[in-house]
């Protein structure tokens, strides 16, 4: 056993595991039933993975004569695995806030749109945009959303709707992967609305002939690394024959189908992609019954976003109904210039208020299940001895305190930790 180690965590009053026995999600059941350690130590090793967990005499005795490069001292405080967003759409210019003022004012999602808002205004802004510009605001996003205690985020391309300009965020998604701490999973999203001049076919057609087959050898050559395919299934933009082929081209390049479905419309979108072995649909605001059932058989994770549904006053997804019917529920900010959130604890929180998940469900949708729906549960979302050592230490003496206080994220976050490096340090003890 080496010596030395990067980090030791100590006599943390509280160490939630969420599970311990290697499992790649949680259903209603274990996510009610979390693994959680009093008066706890965590060991991270010099490869950035977690090496112990466990009581904090045991851990004390058994590391006596090991050295570490950083010790914290986590007296009344609780450690919890660093949080995962499972959707976010994080590389965009111009923002979308006068058309917040439109949307309180009763105009639809789909009315915006229409008058050439929505997606369509930030498409037009990012091809214009340059893609140093694009990373600056990436890495600040990024970096906030890791103040909030994220470790792992998905992040979408999807503002081109053309080649170019889709390859310029996919490559822009890897420069921050390669320069941040935080972890990222990549989605290509070229399907995310049907481009002004063009009709669904057309669409279809260009990112099945052009863009794919584009994508297809820079990954070949290494040059782009991307995990996800997406679409967004929806009536007036990508019906579902049209979702199935492109979703089907990017299962055969080896992408996980992870797409927007049944988010306005009961397209039945959930059930057409639980057969086509999807790893995770998005949104579900509008899902069919068929559908939970499918998505259970397939083992294929709800990604919820209690955050759009409140922001567009959608109806609430059925996270109940998921959870009853044995769904493997995840959670997402949806960060996008429509629904502006950077914070899974906030997120977490509307789960809980406005979805009815209970506070444990909701920490385990946030990470685990996220974790799962990005095809990393075998890294991330939990605390358990080989998998990296990303951490949460909360200044509070219950986890729950980061659900129940509202925005309160930014105090009660005391310590981020990516792979055993503290990479936010929230001293508030400089406050004078």
């Amino acid at each position: 056993m080496s010596r030395n180690h990067r980090l030791l965590v100590k006599n943390a009053k509280q160490v939630v595991l969420i599970c311990n026995n290697g499992e790649k999600f949680l259903t209603r059941h274990g996510m009610n039933n979390l693994s959680v350690v009093e008066n706890a130590s965590v060991v991270v090793g010099s490869d950035g993975l977690i090496k112990a967990v466990g009581p904090a005499e045991t851990i004390s005795a058994r590391y006596s004569e090991s050295s570490f490069d950083n010790v914290i001292d986590a007296a009344g405080m609780c450690v919890l695995p660093g949080l995962v967003d499972a959707h976010t759409h994080p590389v965009w210019a111009g923002d979308r806030v006068h058309e917040f003022a439109m949307k309180l004012a009763g105009a639809t999602y789909m009315e915006v749109h229409r008058a050439g808002g929505g997606i369509h205004y930030t498409v037009e802004h990012t091809r214009a945009a340059a893609a140093s510009d694009l990373l600056a605001s990436l890495r600040s996003r990024l970096q906030r959303m890791q103040r909030a205690g994220t470790t792992l985020v998905e992040c979408k391309s999807g503002y081109g709707l053309e080649l170019q300009t889709e390859l310029k965020m996919l490559e822009v998604i890897e420069e921050a992967s390669r320069s941040l701490p935080i972890s990222i999973s990549s989605t290509y999203c070229g399907a995310h609305a049907v481009p002004k001049g063009k009709t669904v076919a057309e669409a279809t057609e260009d990112v099945l002939q052009v863009q794919l087959p584009r994508l297809k050898e820079l990954m070949s050559a290494g040059r782009l690394k991307v995990q996800n395919i997406d679409v967004f299934c929806e009536q007036g933009v990508f019906d579902l024959d049209s979702t199935r082929a492109v979703l089907l081209a990017g299962k055969e390049m080896g992408l996980n189908i992870n797409f927007h479905g049944d988010e306005l419309h009961p397209m039945n979108a959930a059930k057409m992609g639980a057969d086509l072995g999807a790893l995770a649909i998005s949104h579900l605001e509008e899902v069919t019954d068929e559908g939970i059932v499918t998505m259970a058989k397939s083992k294929t994770a709800a990604v919820l976003l209690p955050t759009t549904a409140y922001i567009l006053r959608l109806p609430q997804p059925r996270a109940r109904d998921m959870l009853e019917a044995g769904v493997i529920v995840a959670l997402g900010s949806d960060f996008n210039p429509n629904a502006y959130c950077c914070s899974m604890p906030v997120v977490m929180h509307l789960a809980c208020v406005n979805m009815r998940m209970s506070m444990t469900e909701a920490l385990a949708a946030a990470t685990i299940n996220a974790a799962y729906a990005l095809s990393r549960s075998d890294t991330h979302g939990s605390l358990e001895v080989n998998k990296h050592g990303d951490l949460l230490i909360l200044n509070a003496t219950r986890w729950e305190h980061l659900i129940y206080q509202l925005g309160g994220h930014q105090e009660l976050i005391r310590y981020v930790v990516i792979r055993g490096n503290i990479v936010y340090d929230n001293d508030k003890t400089l406050d004078l």
